[in-house]
């Protein structure tokens, strides 16, 4: 992973060319999380996981101002952030009146109804998750680590610099949290 991270000192540093030589290296870890992703979603869903890596990867270094990664945490904290945001953005667009509302799709092979989409709980999801990162930052983060970015417990655990045993406390926490603040909603 050094080579990533001298890759990702480049980009932040403006060179152009080192945005094409980092995928290749991260292509395999964003592509492991972004089918973590999509194998929560129900099956019929128009993006996959390659196409959520890609979109992913483009917001964070095909824009205007290239943004400095510290280190390989902060790289993978904002794939997760950037591939969070885009399944909440499709989501709400999942909601609105001009794509359909409400409306249940028909699958029109066995002429059944399709399950209900889970947009409305991953809208609420991550407003939750919003308060939460106001209240407890490394709780959220870590919450992002293992639900958006697909790792286990020992890997964000050591993203964030946490024996295994904190990290257990901090996500039965975040856990507790989240559920109590859900719960809330009507």
């Amino acid at each position: 992973m050094s080579d990533a991270s001298e890759i990702l000192n480049a980009i932040g540093a403006g060179d152009a060319d080192a945005a094409g030589r980092l995928f290749p290296l991260v292509y395999d870890e964003l592509r492991r999380m972004a089918a973590g992703h999509m194998a929560q979603e129900l099956p019929g869903q128009t993006l996959e996981a390659t196409a959520l890596v890609h979109e992913a990867y483009l917001r964070l270094v095909d824009v205007p101002s290239q943004q400095h990664f510290a280190n390989r945490r902060h790289f993978f904290g904002a794939a997760a952030e950037a591939m969070r945001r885009i399944l909440v953005e499709r989501a709400r667009a999942r909601q609105c009146d001009k794509r359909g509302g409400g409306r249940q799709r028909l699958d029109f092979d066995r002429q059944d109804i399709a399950a209900p989409e889970r947009s409305e709980e991953l809208l609420e999801l991550d407003s939750a998750l919003n308060l939460l990162a106001v209240a407890e930052p490394q709780a959220a983060e870590l919450v992002r680590l293992r639900f958006f970015a697909c790792r286990t417990m020992t890997e964000a655990a050591e993203l964030l610099g946490l024996s295994r045993r904190s990290a257990h406390r901090l996500w039965a926490y975040a856990r507790a949290w989240l559920l109590e603040e859900l719960n809330k909603r009507p």
